[in-house]
């Protein structure tokens, strides 16, 4: 995992004369912990925007303040979505060798043959997933091989997914990740009364019909 660093200055400026800071180009942010008391910074927005754009909320970003740096997680963005960028970001300090509870996305990865030559429905039961391990070890992403998924029916559950023993996943082992079904299309029109299938809640993606 490539390592993510910002350089940052701490500032003295707060209120409302950040609105000057960023102005000049800077992104005002602060970095706060178990163990430490916040320390208010500015970076340069436009290499930080390019930095930050490629971190997840599980990325480990090392936050360089003016020589000494600080491990942390980017914990909340604030944007400007008119203009698009980022005003504000929240750093949180983590402890190397404290144990750390994240939330990592999943990322689905493949093509499964039960949607692409069944007509089978994808249905994706978890986008995220809870887990507890050192900072060092925390992954970015979790990839799930819907390639597993060969027939309809076939499940990936949590236990079925690539995760390092040194990571402790939070969720059910048996919890399903991701199935494919086939829906009737009047069961899927019937519904709950809206139009929807049952399972509203499920990110769904649909395969190719079968050349007749």
């Amino acid at each position: 995992m490539e390592k993510i660093v910002l350089n940052a200055s701490k500032r003295e400026v707060t209120g409302k004369q950040v609105k000057a800071l960023r102005r000049e180009g800077k992104l005002p942010a602060v970095i706060y912990g178990r163990h430490l008391e916040p320390i208010s910074i500015s970076l340069d927005a436009h290499s930080a925007g390019l930095t930050l754009a490629k971190a997840s909320a599980s990325s480990l970003v090392t936050v360089n303040v003016d020589g000494e740096e600080y491990p942390t997680l980017v914990r909340e963005r604030q944007r400007d979505y008119v203009k698009g960028i980022l005003t504000h970001v929240d750093f949180l300090a983590v402890n190397m060798n404290e144990a750390i509870r994240a939330s990592v996305g999943l990322i689905f990865e493949g093509v499964s043959s039960a949607v692409k030559d069944y007509n089978g429905i994808l249905v994706r039961n978890l986008e995220r997933l809870e887990v507890e391990c050192l900072p060092g070890d925390l992954p970015d992403r979790i990839a799930v091989d819907i390639a597993a998924l060969k027939q309809i029916g076939d499940i990936i559950r949590v236990k079925d997914l690539p995760i390092s023993d040194k990571v402790r996943v939070l969720a059910d082992a048996e919890e399903p990740v991701a199935v494919v079904t086939i829906v009737k299309e009047e069961t899927a029109a019937a519904g709950d009364g809206t139009g929807e299938a049952a399972t509203p809640e499920m990110s769904v993606e649909r395969g190719k019909k079968e050349a007749e």
